[in-house]
């Protein structure tokens, strides 16, 4: 791994078996983080099927984004229990059960019976499979992270880890198409009655279809390595890293902290704040989340590739500014210029490359025997606590200014930044 000041020049060239361990990663992270956003996109639907009809509307459909969030807060217990058996028992079975804790569950919603059926039961199983999809996206991210870097020659780790989390955000673009899919496909009634059902059942299916084909992946060499030595952790991962690491828990909590509010606020967030700031229809902000998201798997993928070859600490500053600017150019330029929303997504897509230097910044925190859980732990806690928090500040403060969300990015952007700069760096 090269260190954290100056990046170690690329060597070694990938071979067809590494190409296939990021292909296979990748897409199981992708499926694995379009069955976890597929829910939100159906909300409203799955409100009118899950919860009584005598509640008012906006009521269930408080209760299904409930049920949204409840998978956010299990990301943190189920990353850290899956790491914990990565770091000692290695990385692919825990890498290999991820997928299936996810797709079974995601099956599952797409078969459940409603309230109709089974009364005040049907929201609390959904509850259930909620939090057993939040519990495998919580080590969905860091394990893939750490597997995809752990197969590759050195030099090369910025390079996979950008591909996977590609992946990872092309987990979201594909849900985006699958749901204008289907609304392009069946009658709005069909949908309400059954279709929405069709996105779930996909999903599990092609998940399970992930699970079998990453049963063909290998152990990483590293931890091989670590068990053939007798490294592997010998007490609890999370009990080492709180005792000796706890300077690199804290700074890659707050690159976290930029990530989620890169992706929160310029991504997810972008339609329903367009749409009340500045009236721009729901069409054109479904079109401009797309381009958003297709630039930024696109811009992950080159800016972890340039991280094999360019300081961490200059990428910091450069992708920090270009966060800000395309912060700026979504939430302060685009309402000047009418009908060029889907422009000014695309370059703040393009500027959050940013997202890609956090799993460097971390890989490079952690030492091997602890690794896996060093990157849960940061990642999840903080995403628990700054992705649930983020929508709630920009709602605060957006009544303010309308420029509150790219304010807010760019203050993300300078935490993050400095918390690159102090990171610890491993070879």
């Amino acid at each position: 791994m090269s260190s954290f000041s100056g990046a170690a020049p690329a060597s070694g060239s990938l071979s067809l078996s590494q190409f296939r361990t990021f292909a296979l990663a990748s897409l199981g992270g992708a499926l694995e983080f379009y069955d976890f956003v597929i829910f939100a996109f159906l909300a409203k639907l799955i409100a009118a099927h899950f919860f009584p009809a005598s509640q008012a509307e906006w009521l269930r459909q408080a209760e299904a984004f409930g049920l949204f969030g409840a998978g956010y807060l299990a990301r943190p217990l189920g990353g850290l229990v899956m790491a914990h058996f990565g770091d000692v028992s290695g990385r692919k079975k825990v890498f290999t059960f991820s997928v299936l804790l996810m797709a079974v569950p995601t099956l599952l919603m797409g078969l459940l019976p409603g309230y109709e059926m089974l009364g005040v039961g049907a929201p609390l199983i959904l509850l259930a499979l909620r939090i057993m999809q939040g519990a495998a996206i919580g080590g969905e991210a860091p394990g893939g992270w750490v597997f995809v870097s752990e197969h590759v020659p050195p030099g090369r780790a910025g390079l996979a880890t950008g591909l996977l989390t590609g992946g990872l955000t092309g987990g979201i673009l594909l849900g985006s198409v699958v749901i204008l899919a289907l609304h392009a496909a069946l009658p709005p009634d069909v949908v309400a009655a059954w279709g929405w059902r069709v996105p779930f059942i996909l999903g599990g299916v092609f998940g399970l279809g992930a699970m079998v084909l990453r049963r063909w992946l290998d152990e990483t060499p590293v931890f091989r390595e670590m068990h053939v030595r007798a490294e592997t952790a010998s007490s609890l991962p999370a009990k080492i890293l709180l005792r000796d690491h706890r300077r690199a828990v804290l700074c890659s909590m707050m690159t976290t902290w930029t990530l989620t509010a890169a992706i929160v606020v310029l991504v997810l967030m972008m339609p329903p704040l367009m749409q009340t700031l500045h009236h721009v229809s729901p069409s054109e902000t479904m079109l401009a989340s797309l381009a958003a998201t297709l630039c930024l798997t696109l811009s992950v993928v080159v800016i972890g590739g340039l991280t094999d070859h360019l300081p961490l600490r200059l990428l910091g500053v450069l992708c920090g500014l270009a966060l800000a600017v395309g912060a700026f150019g979504l939430y302060g330029l685009s309402p000047l210029f009418p009908h060029t929303l889907v422009w000014w997504a695309a370059l703040s897509g393009v500027c959050c490359g940013f997202v890609a230097l956090v799993p460097a910044g971390m890989l490079r925190a952690f030492p091997a025997m602890v690794r896996f859980s060093g990157l849960s732990l940061s990642y999840n806690v903080s995403y628990a606590i700054f992705g649930g928090l983020t929508p709630a500040i920009i709602s605060a403060l957006t009544p303010q200014t309308p420029l509150a969300p790219a304010i807010y990015v760019t203050a993300t952007a300078l935490i993050g930044g400095i918390a690159l700069w102090f990171s610890p760096a491993r070879d």
